[in-house]
């Protein structure tokens, strides 16, 4: 698992994996422009090229980018869909030039006409994203529920997934955090892996490109996207090392989104809690395993 954590890029993206390395990161994600704006941010090839050797002589194996949280592909409002799709296009381009393993979307939500055209709507706009764009793969985020989010259901997001096309730049991003805001109880490794077999039923594991890793202030279906540091919330230590510890999420970036220990971004003790948990987490499986073997 590529464990890490959500970092400023400001001063360009370099900086990023600057930050990354100092908290010890093996994975970074980063807004690629400010995440309460429209105006893009597009990276010269001076700064693509300062980030590739900074990344290149760097511990960090993977790069995701986070679509801002303004887009709305979902909405009934044509010009907010507008803005959207040319922001998620910019997002996904500076994801190519930068080599990024994918950037992270929340699809929208639905405020008036209900799930299923905006779920239309908003795999429409996504297939037009990925017409637009080429190279790094779009990930859609699970949601916790609130305001008619979409993507608060394994079913949900693979409607949008096929509603967009269902290609192979498709996938998905599960948030420890908003799966149990929306019911699925993962606060033990035997819920966990059971919710991930739902998942695969549903959407496919072949799917499941990246992955968040925050507590839950709220409890369990509450339908609230309230993160709180890792341990503290209602998933606790003993799922969270669960999550990380998860062997069907080997290879895949982790990363810890905060609000973090001082709560004003995720440092260096906060992904040394991720390391600790996740050593936990693979001790308890050890033993689990161990007794398994002598009820044999």
């Amino acid at each position: 698992m590529l464990i890490g954590a959500h970092v400023s890029p400001a001063g360009g993206p370099a900086n990023a994996v600057e930050r990354g390395v100092e908290r010890g990161c093996r994975a970074i994600q980063i807004f690629n422009q400010s995440p309460r704006q429209w105006k893009p941010t597009v990276y010269d090839d001076e700064k693509v090229a300062a980030y590739k050797e900074a990344f290149a002589a760097s511990d960090v194996d993977a790069l995701l980018i986070h679509a801002v949280y303004l887009i709305n592909l979902a909405s009934e409002d044509k010009e907010m869909r507008r803005k959207s799709l040319t922001s998620l296009v910019a997002s996904l381009r500076a994801g190519q030039a930068l080599g990024a393993v994918s950037v992270v979307l929340h699809p929208g939500s639905a405020l008036k006409s209900g799930p299923d055209a905006a779920v239309k709507r908003a795999a429409k706009a996504i297939a037009e994203a990925l017409k637009e764009s080429e190279g790094c793969d779009l990930h859609l985020e699970n949601t916790a529920g609130a305001g008619g989010t979409l993507g608060r259901t394994f079913e949900e997001l693979a409607a949008l997934i096929d509603g967009a096309g269902g290609g192979k730049r498709l996938g998905a991003c599960l948030d420890s955090c908003h799966l149990l805001a929306s019911g699925y109880d993962i606060r033990t490794a035997d819920g966990l892996s059971d919710v991930l077999d739902e998942f695969d039923r549903v959407v496919g594991l072949d799917r499941l490109g990246s992955l968040h890793v925050n507590d839950s202030m709220t409890k369990l279906g509450s339908n609230r996207d309230r993160h709180i540091n890792l341990g503290d919330g209602e998933i606790g230590p003993r799922g969270c090392a669960a999550f990380l510890s998860e062997p069907r999420f080997e290879g895949l970036p982790c990363v810890f989104e905060g609000p973090g220990a001082a709560g004003k971004g995720v440092e260096k003790p906060d992904v040394d809690n991720m390391y600790a948990l996740r050593k936990r987490g693979l001790a308890s499986r050890s033993r689990r395993r161990a007794r398994a073997r002598s009820r044999r």
